[in-house]
């Protein structure tokens, strides 16, 4: 039986200043709100707004360009869904930009990268941050936004924590206060293990639990009855390329598989 539900990625095109930005504000904006329209039409629980096109990432460290073109995403999308839970993420491990936009925007919740333990990801050696994100967080008055974190994210190496267990590493980002965790495959569109997912089920630790990589039409059964939330982005896209155009039917075939469970 499913417990789960689906949060959709909305892929923000290329924003100012990034390498790959060849759109205007205004297509970058209407692009946005017409994706979110198509998981709000078939039942998606929420979204997720991330710069994933604004590739290669700096590491923590995002100018006022994406700051402000993110802001206005996400004022749009509150605007256009006042009621939907709706999370945002600001690549690569701005936590701060992400929170602040989210404060400002009455965004529901913050996905967080290297909020416990370092890790070496694409971009370089990025340090934990959970002391001072939750003391920015508490600083501009923002504690009613949600701090999802990743443990053991993907994209990155873990040789410095491989001593440690996911559930020690859970264990630490729970006593750091983190508000849900989130655990994900090696890469964009690979599967999280089912063996962490039990682990961390199997704790109890009072936490909500995503699966943020790899959820497809296939799997998505084995997941939904552990997880709390399903976080879908490639699956929902053309060829199952996350880069490429939402597939509305791809959509429609999912969320009826996710109901009939």
């Amino acid at each position: 039986m499913s417990k789960a539900k689906i949060f959709g990625m909305v892929h923000v095109q290329a924003l100012p200043g990034t390498p790959k930005h060849e759109n205007s504000l205004s297509k970058i904006y209407q692009k946005a709100l017409a994706e979110a329209q198509v998981y709000y039409d078939n039942g998606l629980a929420g979204i997720i707004i991330e710069n994933m096109h604004d590739i290669p990432y700096k590491n923590r460290s995002v100018g006022p360009e994406i700051t402000t073109t993110m802001t206005v995403v996400a004022r749009d999308l509150r605007n256009k869904f006042p009621e939907w839970t709706i999370g945002i993420q600001v690549l690569a491990g701005a936590n701060k930009e992400a929170l602040a936009i989210a404060h400002s925007c009455d965004l529901d919740f913050i996905r967080a990268e290297g909020f416990v333990y370092g890790h070496l990801a694409d971009e370089g050696y990025i340090d934990a941050d959970a002391g001072e994100l939750l003391r920015f967080r508490k600083m501009i008055g923002a504690d009613q936004v949600k701090v999802y974190c990743d443990i053991k994210k993907k994209h990155a190496a873990h040789t410095l924590t491989n001593d440690l267990g996911i559930d020690e590493i859970a264990k630490a980002a729970k006593f750091f206060l983190a508000d849900g965790l989130i655990i994900t495959g090696s890469a964009t569109g690979e599967e999280a293990s089912v063996d962490e997912l039990n682990i961390l089920t199997r704790l109890n630790l009072d936490l909500p639990i995503l699966i943020g990589s790899g959820i497809s039409a296939e799997n998505v059964s084995i997941y939904a009855s552990e997880a709390d939330y399903l976080i879908v982005g490639s699956s929902f896209k053309k060829d199952s390329f996350w880069a490429n155009d939402i597939d509305e039917e791809r959509v429609k075939q999912f969320m009826d598989i996710v109901k009939g469970l």
